[in-house]
């Protein structure tokens, strides 16, 4: 079956409705019910409690409390490197940014305006720049923490679709990153801008950051737009900045620059949250 055939029952579930009633259910308190799902969950998708902060799945009061549950201190050291990889993962692609198009799967591409919402200035600053893709499948660990220290300047909550980001649906749903609801985070570093994309899927009932708390719902169907004054959140690398209420994918853009990725990265090959994902490299 080709992937675009595979996918065409997406195009016709009621994706927002799936995903409302998901966030109500991963966020009620239903007691022994809660803990089933849980245990049942933590099976079927073989995760690793023994690196939770609690490892105790009966302690888990919702779904929500379990899934974005803390890791032990210490379990994600940090490279040596200019940029870590935030999350645990799967890489779904990186490399080049070709003047202003990122490159999805075979046959697809999509542009830096779309992904960040329209906005054609901050776009323009990552022509010819670099990008990494980064799928987190249900069982892993779904808090995002900094790939490099920075200074937040602008939020962005993109509205769209609720497709899922697996990888076939990466194949089969072009522009995929850019049409899916998003909110886009904008920062500033010693090494110039970046942004960290946290992108929305099927039944992600929310996504969160540190400095804001849930960003959605609510969805309200329009884009929502945040400015910082310049100190008002600073981040270290490795802290947290956000997190996803299920799986979904972080896309980052960084500028035009000589930037060299983990030479052992590939796509389709698992990841760590602290592993050396780049470093700059002197000219």
């Amino acid at each position: 079956m080709s992937d675009r055939l595979a996918v065409l029952p997406q195009y016709l579930l009621p994706k927002r409705a799936l995903t409302t009633l998901a966030g109500k259910f991963a966020s009620a308190q239903l007691g022994g019910l809660t803990t089933t799902v849980i245990r049942r969950f933590v099976a079927r998708y073989n995760v690793n409690m023994a690196e939770a902060a609690n490892p105790d799945i009966a302690s888990y009061a919702s779904f929500n409390d379990f899934f974005t549950r803390a890791l032990k201190p210490g379990a994600r050291p940090l490279a040596a490197a200019d940029l870590v990889c935030p999350v645990d993962g799967t890489i779904s692609q990186f490399g080049p940014v070709d003047k202003d198009q990122i490159f999805q799967a075979k046959g697809h591409h999509y542009s830096t305006t779309a992904l960040v919402g329209g906005d054609a200035t901050l776009a323009a600053r990552f022509e010819h720049g670099h990008f990494a893709t980064l799928y987190l499948s249900p069982r892993d660990y779904h808090r995002i923490h900094m790939p490099c220290a920075g200074q937040l300047t602008r939020m962005v909550h993109v509205p769209g679709d609720l497709f899922s980001v697996n990888p076939t649906t990466a194949r089969g749903v072009p522009g995929l990153f850019a049409r899916n609801e998003r909110v886009v985070c904008v920062f500033e570093s010693d090494h110039g801008p970046f942004v960290l994309v946290l992108v929305g899927a099927t039944i992600v009932g929310s996504m969160a950051t540190v400095w804001h708390g849930q960003v959605n719902p609510p969805r309200v169907g329009e884009l929502r737009q945040w400015d910082y004054a310049p100190g008002a959140v600073n981040l270290q690398q490795g802290e947290e900045m956000g997190r996803f209420l299920l799986g979904s994918t972080v896309v980052m853009l960084f500028p035009q620059g000589p930037l060299q990725f983990n030479p052992d990265w590939a796509a389709a090959r698992p990841i760590q949250l602290g592993e050396a994902m780049a470093r700059r490299v002197s000219t």
